[in-house]
């Protein structure tokens, strides 16, 4: 009897584990014109200077399905996706809210952690970003919430023995991110399409 019951017990933990990653929807929309899943902007986004509010019918006019999903109802992304190949090409520059173009990770505190979703070990702006206790697992996580527009990011994750100033991992998804890559990449990438012509 009471194998059977640690087998059940076992057997909805791991359920309910899987259930962010069952309901993710691995959409290939593309959110930019050059056919990516994180959305790269050439310049930063004008900051927000206050709190920014909108209507449901709102965010999901001005949201990508997979974007409303994940910042209006704490949804993740698929685990080593199409976005988390994308981010890790990505060189140096900064990231922004999906929703409201607030600041919120640098490429300065990025790193792998072979987790299969974009990871930080600090916030780039950290009065932009807030945490909330989540339990929707049957146990306590942090979750991090753009503190701007009150989006879900994803959740942060300490002492796992990760090899960084912090030994935090902000695990975000990164559907819900805006990339702006520094100034001097563009300019070089620029100069090796001139070489090339």
């Amino acid at each position: 009897m009471k194998t059977s019951r640690l087998v059940l017990i076992t057997s909805a933990a791991v359920v309910a584990a899987a259930l962010p990653w069952l309901r993710a929807d691995d959409s290939k929309k593309s959110t930019s014109s050059s056919n990516t899943v994180i959305e790269i902007s050439k310049t930063a986004p004008e900051q927000p200077t206050g709190p920014v509010e909108k209507t449901d019918a709102e965010w999901k006019k001005e949201l990508t399905p997979e974007q409303y999903r994940i910042l209006r109802q704490a949804g993740t992304e698929r685990s080593n996706g199409q976005v988390y190949e994308e981010f890790k090409k990505h060189g140096g520059g900064t990231y922004y809210c999906a929703g409201c173009n607030a600041e919120l990770f640098s490429s300065n505190e990025k790193f792998d952690s072979h987790c299969g979703w974009p990871s930080f070990y600090d916030p780039a702006n950290a009065k932009n970003v807030k945490y909330l206790t989540d339990t929707i697992l049957g146990y306590e996580r942090t979750e991090v919430r753009c503190k701007v527009c009150d989006g879900h990011l994803g959740h942060v994750f300490k002492g796992e023995g990760f090899d960084t100033p912090t030994d935090k991992r902000y695990c975000i998804n990164g559907t819900v991110l805006k990339f702006v890559p520094n100034p001097e990449k563009k300019a070089a990438q620029e100069k090796g399409k001139e070489k090339s012509k």
